[in-house]
């Protein structure tokens, strides 16, 4: 089993599409989509993401996030806050890099979820570029998500339909990122066609 870790955009841009969406194993690696309580958490304590994102209460999704969650030993979470810290240490000294070219500085969450990536391991599932960046200089398994939505199209956990309606409902929410609107027309060319 290969954990996929998402973060709180990618959680929340394929929650409401996929349905169930957590700890159903697919491919030949058998990924198995996660959360973390943090990511949880970070959207109850938000209220931007809790009034854009009524959904998220949902009673089913609410069940389905938590029996999904991963739990960490005492050990485990000692190991990844030490992590954590130097990720963030990092981003802290370096600052500047992580705010040029649409990237923004990786929250504490967000370092500690590729803490977890690097410690235990799983892939980080993102589309915030200052993440990838920071897991670049780090060595750890990120993936932005579209790259899961062709890993879950190749494995046939959903079919094409589902995706043109994913790409569909976040064009239509003006919540497309650039590296989607880019992989529409390379990595999704059969469902999409070449860039016109």
């Amino acid at each position: 089993m290969t954990l996929a870790l998402l973060d709180t955009n990618a959680y929340l841009r394929l929650a409401k599409r996929i349905r169930p969406l957590l700890g159903i194993p697919f491919g030949q690696k058998h990924y198995v989509l996660t959360i973390l309580k943090q990511v949880e958490d970070e959207v109850r304590k938000n209220p931007r993401l809790k009034f854009s994102y009524p959904w998220f209460s949902d009673i089913d999704l609410t069940a389905e996030r938590l029996s999904k969650q991963v739990r960490l030993s005492p050990a485990e979470r000692e190991q990844i806050e030490a992590a954590t810290s130097v990720l963030r240490e990092h981003v802290l000294a370096n600052a500047r890099e992580y705010t040029t070219q649409g990237r923004s500085p990786p929250s504490p969450t967000d370092c500690f979820l590729l803490a977890f990536g690097l410690i235990r391991p799983a892939i980080v599932v993102t589309d915030d570029l200052g993440m990838h960046k920071l897991a670049h200089v780090f060595d750890i398994d990120i993936w932005h998500g579209h790259e899961l939505l062709k890993k879950m199209l190749g494995a046939k956990a959903i079919d094409n339909d589902r995706v043109r309606e994913i790409y569909t409902a976040l064009e239509n929410n003006d919540d497309l990122p650039r590296t989607w609107r880019d992989a529409k027309h390379t990595a999704f060319k059969k469902l999409f066609g070449p860039k016109p």
